[in-house]
């Protein structure tokens, strides 16, 4: 009998899904399932949790119930299922109710082999009714650690699944499957779903094919753009943490040639289901998304997943690399690190409950210990997720790029005998505040101001004592206590080390803290990282220029221009129309001694020039501003134009300037001449000729312009960039 199921399940590996033997414990998990047992099933994403549960499905009767988290992993399981020949289909809030009816009625038919069904779904009083009449195989929790509030993606409607299943049948097998699950979570999930005889089968959290690198959030666009330039063709997806980052990143992508689309949920279904479609079928190159996009996404071949902005924890920051190199091959993990992200994380969570801050804390202090630390990337992952891991995997960016290492051994011992002085009863910063001597309420209430420990550290860095502890916890001296959130235990291996020291090796930490607000917040990307040379240059042949052709230097091309030619080294004519402020007709009219004097620089200093590196601007796709300029060619007064876009009058004048400024003319004289009489403008004219700068808050304190509004100043300023500059 066992023989000739083991056949069935073989047979059907192979006809329906082409694999001629399974993977891991794949076979396992599926007999203990068959047999009627609860399974609990922890393997890394790319593992085959998926197949655990639709290949048992398709051979027993009756219809398998999957509940599953995200509308995204329903359709494109469902659509791989169909194309094997399988029924499957999905109850979700993307159907109709002709469409709802018509998936009941083929499941009460016995049709359907697979029934998807959104947690919120299945809370539904009338789909409980439905599937209690329904002849259930066993129910698949997929995603199960959003059941616990202690992981990264808590769902309140995971909570209601037990319950739910008690009214359908108290006898239906479990399997519930997750690929991110801290001993902590592991428990809750258990406990949760109420699965304590469950058979755990758990898979290595060690995938040797992914590197991992975390780099400074500085010049994060160019970076991105350069890297992605740089893997022609392959596949990619970038998360950002919100829907107007993900928007204005695909459209960075797009305008510098780079085919992409955006994905998250403020974006209609249809278009959401077409961009995941394009992205699968290879008619885009990367997918732009919040943490909505990847959950199930089969797509083996995915080369690169870029964090633009840091995760909000490990377990997802783990999840969502997990969608790299599937199919074993090529897979690179880049985040782009700056520790303002995570203070911008914090203000998230500061109106919802004491608990879930706290439980947002740790998760976030984790993520940032994981940036910060120069220990091996791989090592840190699986040690968070309960796995050891003797050896640096040597292939992440911190055992490439090593760090400088010191002795621990002597600030090893005083976090241990701290650890056992305090009760081993506190967390990592109670340690900290110990050892550095800091004489707050907290520590003197417990008297701990009075151990021979306390302020021992002083003379080192609250951050150094962090980064021992953490990598004390690495080396396995400490561990963490499961049941109470943040506590540090002294382990067997700590108690040795303090009986017998022996030196350790310890690494300095990165260092991100001189890392600015991230610039990709502005417009113009260039900041400081200009060639500082080659901008005196620039600056001083404007100059030369502008004196020749008696005009202000500021009328030729503006700092920020200069700035980026000396950052991107435009030496084509081309390359310079690209550069912020500058555009055709400036690039025709001043720019061939600049780009001659870029280039000389360029072949004397042996620079290479990175043109994929320069960032195209979108600055006048936008709809308000082909409008705007359609009209000023029609000759329409700009009051109407405002009026007809709903803008003021102040911002108007904002998209006309920010039009000039990207190298487009415009005559704005039959508008002007009806609003500034000759005289007026003439004077304004003489002003602006003859001052070494074109600020609006210069002119508005220069004396001669008192009797000027700020809105004559700038469309005097306008009409003089029009015709001086372009």
């Amino acid at each position: 009998m066992i023989a000739v199921k083991e056949e069935s399940l073989k047979k059907t590996l192979k006809d329906v899904f082409g694999y001629d033997r399974f993977r891991g414990r794949q076979e396992a998990v599926i007999n203990n399932l068959m047999a009627g047992r609860d399974s609990f099933v922890i393997m890394p994403t790319g593992a085959g949790k998926s197949l655990c549960y639709q290949l048992p499905a398709i051979i027993q009767n009756g219809t398998a119930i999957i509940i599953s988290p995200l509308i995204a992993l329903m359709k494109n399981q469902v659509d791989q299922l169909v194309a094997f020949g399988i029924n499957a289909r999905f109850l979700n809030s993307t159907l109709s109710k002709a469409e709802i009816n018509r998936v009941r009625k083929d499941t009460l038919e016995g049709h359907t082999k697979l029934l998807y069904v959104a947690p919120e779904s299945l809370t539904k009083e009338d789909n409980v009714t439905f599937l209690k009449k329904a002849n259930i195989s066993f129910v698949a929790v997929d995603e199960a650690h959003c059941i616990s509030e202690w992981g990264h993606d808590f769902r309140p409607e995971y909570r209601r699944i037990r319950d739910i299943l008690s009214q359908l049948d108290n006898e239906l097998p479990i399997i519930a499957l997750t690929a991110t699950a801290t001993p902590k979570v592991q428990l809750d999930i258990l406990k949760n779903l109420d699965m304590h005889d469950a058979e755990t089968f758990k898979l290595s959290f060690y995938r040797k094919n992914l590197y991992y690198e975390v780099r400074p959030k500085q010049h994060a666009k160019k970076q991105l753009i350069k890297y992605i330039k740089e893997h022609k063709n392959k596949s990619g997806i970038i998360y950002c943490l919100s829907r107007k980052k993900v928007e204005e990143i695909a459209n960075l992508l797009n305008v510098n040639d780079i085919k992409t689309a955006p994905y998250h949920a403020g974006l209609e279904a249809a278009v959401r289901i077409k961009n995941q479609d394009d992205f699968l079928n290879e008619e885009v190159d990367v997918i732009v998304a919040t943490i909505a996009f990847g959950m199930g996404i089969d797509k083996p071949d995915v080369r690169f997943v870029i964090h633009y902005d840091v995760p909000k924890s490990l377990e997802g920051y783990y999840q969502e690399t997990g969608r790299v190199g599937r199919d074993g091959l090529e897979g690179n993990c880049i985040m782009f690190y700056s520790h303002n992200d995570i203070l911008k994380l914090e203000k998230f969570h500061k109106d919802k409950s004491v608990t879930e801050r706290e439980n947002a804390r740790v998760l976030l202090n984790e993520m940032a210990s994981y940036a910060e630390s120069s220990v091996c990337r791989v090592r840190q992952l699986l040690h968070y997720f309960g796995e050891s891991f003797e050896k640096d995997c040597g292939f992440c960016d911190n055992c490439v790029r090593p760090r400088e290492k010191f002795d621990g051994k002597e600030f090893v011992e005083l976090v241990i005998q701290t650890a056992v002085l305090t009760g081993e009863r506190f967390g990592m910063a109670h340690l900290v505040k110990v050892i550095r001597g800091s004489e707050n309420q907290y520590v003197k209430s417990y008297e701990h101001d009075k151990l021979d420990v306390f302020g021992k550290g002083s003379e080192d860095t609250e951050e150094f004592w962090k980064s021992v502890i953490r990598q004390s916890l690495l080396m396995e001296f400490l561990e963490k206590d499961i049941d109470y959130i943040g506590v540090l235990k002294v382990t067997e291996k700590g108690d040795s080390f303090i009986r017998e020291p022996f030196n350790i090796q310890l690494t300095k930490d990165h260092d991100f803290s001189d890392l600015g607000e991230e610039e990709s917040e502005k417009e113009v990307m260039v900041g400081k990282a200009y060639d500082e040379t080659l901008f005196e240059m620039l600056k001083k042949l404007r100059k030369q220029i502008a004196k020749v052709k008696g005009l202000p230097p500021y009328v030729i091309f503006q700092d920020p221009s200069l700035e980026e030619m000396a950052t991107t080294y435009p030496t084509t004519i081309q390359e310079l129309e690209e550069v912020i402020g500058v555009g055709k007709g400036k690039a025709a009219k001043f720019g061939e001694e600049f780009v001659n004097t870029i280039e000389l620089y360029v072949e004397d200093n042996d620079i290479i020039t990175v043109t994929d590196v320069r960032i195209k601007s979108a600055i006048n796709k936008s709809r308000n501003k082909v409008f705007i300029i359609q009209q000023i060619d029609k000759m329409m007064d700009l009051e109407e134009i405002a009026d007809a876009k709903k803008l003021s009058m102040d911002d108007l004048l904002e998209e006309i300037e920010s039009i000039i400024s990207s190298g487009t003319k415009l005559n704005l004289n039959y508008y002007i001449d009806q609003v500034i009489d000759e005289e007026r403008q003439e004077d304004l004219y003489d002003y602006f000729l003859n001052v070494e700068t074109d600020s609006i808050k210069v002119a508005l304190e220069d004396e001669d312009n008192m009797d000027y509004t700020e809105e004559e100043i700038r469309l005097i300023r306008i009409k003089f960039l029009c015709e001086y500059a372009h």
